[in-house]
């Protein structure tokens, strides 16, 4: 059996790979002077934590989301520029931003 390598240079004979590929790494977030809030809410009766204040691209705050939830291992969304994280993780949050080199606020408790 082929590789993918054999497979392509046999369809595209006269292309020429590059050495170092054009992939954006996780770890380009834009970094901005103004703290993001870290604030606890209950909704429903759950507890939720809200991430907002990013004046960034919204893909880069999609990707930071999805950092945190697979760090959290836990559930949440992206709406409307913020960050719903399912349950009370304020602290393991505001610890993972300041690693990244963000500012953080806490709100309310």
């Amino acid at each position: 059996m082929k590789s993918l390598e054999d497979q392509l240079r046999n369809l595209f004979p006269e292309h020429q790979p590059s050495e170092s590929p054009d992939i954006e790494e996780k770890g380009d977030l834009w970094l901005q002077e103004e703290p993001l809030i870290c604030k606890y809410e209950k909704r429903k009766g759950k507890p939720i934590t809200i991430i907002e204040g990013y004046t960034g691209a919204d893909s880069d705050f999609k990707i930071l989301a999805k950092e945190i939830k697979q760090l959290l291992s836990v559930g949440g969304s992206f709406k409307n520029e913020t960050i719903i994280i399912q349950g009370d993780y304020r602290d393991k949050i505001m610890k993972f931003l300041k690693e990244k080199g963000f500012n953080v606020k806490r709100v309310g408790g």
